[in-house]
């Protein structure tokens, strides 16, 4: 059975799909799984060993249906849903399930503050997919490959963080799921452990003005780093501080401890730190914390983000207490 999975983007929502992946793997071993992603998008499938062959889009629909008819897939998967991912799937003619994004359900949930969000993780959604071959939930959780040349190895790392530190993903695509930089710089001030930053180039200055305050407790990695050598440093973490981003689920695949803060999206959209079979993983080492300001009237105010708080207050971010998060580093 040859089987087409189809993800474009971006980095948390692929990592998401790595059950689906696996679930296929062990359930129909002799199964040909290919996957579609973004080029630009890559190395998170790059090394995953489950997946067979790999195909990655250019911008360039026509040309990858093209390549694409040639495979002659049995069953599309896809787990993106939107016009480009359609046109595919009617293009080649071949059976297959669509992801259900409950967009209707979001609308209503951002623009009337009515939640009839299904109490669902994503991963049981993007699951739903693959019932009809009879795949189920292995409850294993996530998975994420790193080559051995992206490993960074403790010793690579500033000798103040070779017995442990706490890894902050400060940077995320959308300025509203960003808790502020000033809040951030109050928060490494008042924790008493190493850290390492991480985030793309743009994060560089932002990490560096944190820096400057403890050269010593604090390294900057942003923009440093590789998508997988950042996710090699979070495997090595002893916890990871990290925004609604894709850094959250790549450690939540490591099984880490997390304290997520939340800004403008919530956790009921169901894409919070995904750990698998409760009984399981849900042990007192591998519990995650959700930090947000519940019952404010705007929130959510999107399910993505804004480069700015629409209203101009901010609070969803701004009335996050520093000491809170800090004393929630103390008990885990």
């Amino acid at each position: 059975m040859k089987i087409l999975i189809v993800r474009f983007s971006s980095i948390g929502d692929i990592v998401l799909t790595s059950p689906v992946v696996r679930c296929i793997r062990k359930q129909i071993p002799s199964a040909e799984i290919h996957y579609l992603t973004k080029s630009s998008y890559k190395e998170i499938i790059e090394h995953n060993p489950h997946i067979t062959t790999r195909h990655f889009l250019n911008n360039n629909l026509r040309d990858i249906i093209s390549s694409l008819k040639k495979e002659k897939f049995d069953f599309i998967v896809d787990l993106h849903n939107n016009l480009r991912s359609l046109k595919l799937k009617w293009s080649l003619r071949r059976r297959g399930n669509s992801f259900n994004k409950i967009n209707l359900e979001k609308w209503l949930y951002v623009n009337l503050k009515w939640n009839m969000m299904p109490v669902a993780h994503i991963v049981d959604r993007y699951l739903e997919t693959v019932k009809d071959l009879g795949v189920k939930n292995d409850g294993e959780g996530l998975d994420y490959f790193i080559s051995p040349k992206d490993v960074i190895k403790i010793e690579e790392l500033p000798l103040t963080h070779l017995h442990g530190y706490i890894a902050i993903a400060i940077g995320t695509q959308h300025a509203t799921k960003k808790y502020p930089l000033e809040k951030l710089k109050r928060l490494v001030s008042l924790l008493h452990y190493p850290i390492i930053l991480l985030g793309g180039k743009e994060d560089f200055e932002s990490g560096e003005a944190i820096r400057n305050q403890d050269k010593f407790k604090v390294f900057n990695a942003c923009g440093k780093f590789s998508l997988n050598q950042s996710a090699s440093i979070i495997k090595l973490s002893q916890l990871v501080i990290t925004h609604d981003t894709g850094m959250m689920h790549v450690a939540a695949a490591f099984k880490k401890k997390i304290i997520s803060l939340w800004g403008n999206t919530v956790p009921e959209f169901g894409m919070y730190p995904y750990f698998g079979d409760e009984e399981k993983y849900h042990q007192d080492y591998f519990k995650s914390r959700v930090v947000e300001v519940a019952g404010l009237s705007c929130r959510p105010c999107s399910k993505l983000g804004f480069q700015k708080c629409p209203r101009g207050h901010f609070n969803c971010m701004n009335k996050i207490n520093e000491e809170e998060i800090a004393a929630v580093v103390r008990l885990m």
